[in-house]
């Protein structure tokens, strides 16, 4: 006699996901919208496939809350019950492990195909936990991950989510839906919760949005000013360029193109790779393109050989020659990043400067952190974890597009061994 398991009936938006997963998933979505049922669903999947599973959740509270309805949706195919471990064993040989990460190391020890990690926006050192805990269980057997949650601020989950948003991490996949897109919540009880929270917590706990924590971000009035599509170089307009060279790894190399003659940002270039060729390659290509007033790349590390390079011209391994580039270096100190910074927040604070509506680069500024260190100097940089490939090329072609007024050498540290350029000045 068939064994029969009901599994729920995703929803439309819960059937667009499953559709356009990826091997790494990242759901923000409102209250209610369905996440945890969604997590229910593909590990029972994954179990039915006989292959082992994990559910982890920031709370043993959260946890038992699953563990029961998982119990009951997978009874008729349950073949031992471990109510202690909250671990469940198949008849199809599959495993379903259910973890809370506030009491030790999830899964250390493990092999899964799957992991579901549930309402990852309340777990404390959620990129440890990932990238410590939770990914070595997939080396195995190349599993896949699951990151549902309502956001709650720029954090780890937040990080995670911007993988998502981009185009150059293939294995990674995000989505950001509402609350609505769930049909089984009447639509005049979302309505009226709307209409009763303040507008803050509504947009962040119904339309799963990404918040700035009021007055604690470095860089604010980011969202205003990023609305621009990337577009050529237009007659009569001044280019600067601002370079981010790739230090090894995972590091980007990024090169930003501000419009100096409106203040807009025009286009980004970014890649990764260690080739020299390449990188400057590519920054050559730009150049044919806009013709910049101003390149300004950051010296510090593997720069100051690339800039030598660049200001003498080379010859790469095909044979083809390219001339010498006007590229100054910019050496990157605690002083001079923090004015560079500073510089850049205020330009956009005061609508200044229009950026690219571009989701890494929005992502990078909006969770670019400042700390006091135990000196008491003040350190700039991304959140552990992250990137801030793109903020400090745009804050250096920031600081190139404002050449003419003369302010930069005296306030913002440019190495003085600059080229001698009489194209310096705007043309107007």
């Amino acid at each position: 006699m068939p064994i029969t398991v009901r599994l729920r009936r995703p929803h439309p938006a819960q059937q667009q996901i499953l559709n356009e997963a990826r091997r790494f998933n990242v759901l923000a979505i409102g209250r209610r919208g369905g996440k945890s049922a969604l997590g229910q669903l593909v590990l029972m999947q994954t179990a039915l496939a006989s292959k082992p599973g994990a559910y982890l959740a920031p709370t043993y509270k959260l946890l038992a809350e699953f563990w029961r309805e998982l119990v009951n949706v997978a009874q008729p195919v349950t073949k031992r019950k471990l109510e202690d471990e909250h671990r469940l064993e198949l008849i199809t040989g599959g495993v379903i492990e259910c973890w809370s990460t506030d009491t030790g190391d999830p899964g250390r020890g493990r092999k899964y195909a799957r992991v579901v990690i549930d309402e990852a926006a309340m777990m404390g050192g959620l990129q440890d936990i990932w990238n410590l805990a939770v990914r070595p269980t997939l080396v195995d057997l190349e599993g896949d991950a699951w990151f549902l949650s309502t956001p709650k601020g720029l954090n780890d989950f937040y990080l995670l989510w911007l993988l998502g948003q981009d185009p150059q991490q293939q294995q990674w996949a995000s989505w950001q839906m509402p609350t609505d897109v769930n049909p089984y919540i009447p639509r005049e009880e979302i309505a009226q919760a709307r209409r009763e929270m303040p507008a803050r917590a509504a947009a962040q706990e119904l339309d799963a949005q990404f918040l700035e924590i009021e007055g604690a971000g470095v860089f604010s009035g980011v969202s205003a000013v990023s609305r621009l599509q990337p577009r050529g170089p237009e007659r009569g307009h001044s280019y600067a360029f601002g370079v981010d060279w790739a230090a090894g790894g995972a590091d980007w190399t990024v090169i930003s193109v501000v419009d100096a003659s409106l203040r807009q940002q025009v286009a980004i270039d970014r890649f990764t790779t260690a080739d020299f060729d390449m990188s400057v390659g590519r920054l050559h290509a730009l150049s044919r393109i806009y013709h910049p007033i101003a390149t300004l790349a950051e010296q510090n590390s593997i720069g100051l050989p690339l800039i030598q390079r660049l200001q003498r011209g080379w010859t790469n391994a095909l044979g083809d020659a390219f001339p010498a580039l006007a590229v100054q270096g910019w050496v990157a100190t605690n002083a001079s990043k923090a004015a560079a910074v500073q510089q850049l927040a205020i330009n956009i604070e005061n609508g200044e400067i229009t950026l690219l509506d571009d989701a890494v680069q929005k992502g990078e500024l909006l969770s670019f952190e400042q700390k006091t260190l135990p000196s008491g100097l003040i350190r700039y940089s991304a959140p552990e974890g992250g990137h801030d490939d793109t903020v400090i090329a745009l804050m250096l072609a920031n600081r190139a597009s404002q050449m003419e007024t003369g302010l930069v050498r005296q306030r913002y540290g440019f190495n003085d061994a600059r080229p001698k350029r009489t194209e310096w000045s705007f043309r107007r």
